[in-house]
């Protein structure tokens, strides 16, 4: 058991990684994230106490993969799991915390990506994976869906998300893209690759929630609201 004092003091530590921090990315969404991996974790009996130190290191390799995509423009590959994983088992070594209690920790975080091959294989990465997942979802995801597009200067929509969705095959957000072709070719199937009982159940109310909006969307777009 990782006691609350270590917890407080892992958290400080986690909280300088996120200074300017991209908005999406940024400190309440760790916040987010912890909130519902805890409730994942209590529905799903994980471990607690390592699914909230996970979700508290889970994402301070972000800040350094996006210095390092603005400072390669030829796409150099940098994984923020991965190199997390990494600077978590520095942080962790440093508290009296059993061994494989951080390795479990730094399971969780360098399996947490979709964009990796690494898979959540633990109860608590599993908690991880699908808290992570669902902040990208229903309102809160939406809300970072147009921030993100808002950050990038690009378009909230084209109208040809559809059939731009139907032949990306391997989708990497580019300057070109839109808000809803981030929901077409990515969110819309996220409640499809959720790993646990209680995650499916909130990814399908959310993902509810998001086809009403976009639905709405494209109806307020052609003057039918």
């Amino acid at each position: 058991m990782i006691e609350q004092d270590k917890l407080r003091e892992i958290e400080s530590i986690a909280k300088k990684y996120f200074l300017g921090a991209s908005v999406c990315h940024d400190w309440s969404h760790v916040d987010r994230v912890r909130n519902m991996a805890l409730v994942i974790a209590k529905n799903e009996n994980a471990k607690s106490d390592l699914v909230e130190v996970a979700a508290l290191l889970h994402d301070i390799g972000r800040k350094a993969e996006f210095a390092c995509k603005a400072k390669n423009s030829d796409g150099t590959k940098f994984c923020h799991a991965q190199e997390g994983a990494k600077e978590a088992r520095k942080i962790l070594n440093r508290f009296d915390i059993n061994k494989s209690d951080i390795d479990n920790i730094v399971h969780c975080i360098e399996t947490h990506r979709f964009r990796n091959e690494k898979i959540p294989k633990t109860l608590e990465a599993k908690a991880l994976f699908d808290a992570d997942k669902l902040d990208s979802i229903g309102a809160i995801g939406i809300a970072r869906d147009f921030v993100f597009v808002g950050h990038f200067n690009t378009m909230m929509y084209t109208g040809q998300e559809k059939e731009h969705a139907k032949n990306d095959k391997d989708y990497n957000f580019t300057k070109d893209d839109s808000a809803v072709l981030e929901y077409e070719i990515k969110l819309k199937h996220i409640k499809d690759k959720m790993l646990t009982k209680t995650g499916k159940e909130i990814a399908l109310e959310r993902d509810k929630f998001m086809k009403e909006f976009f639905d709405r969307f494209f109806d307020e777009i052609e003057g039918k609201k």
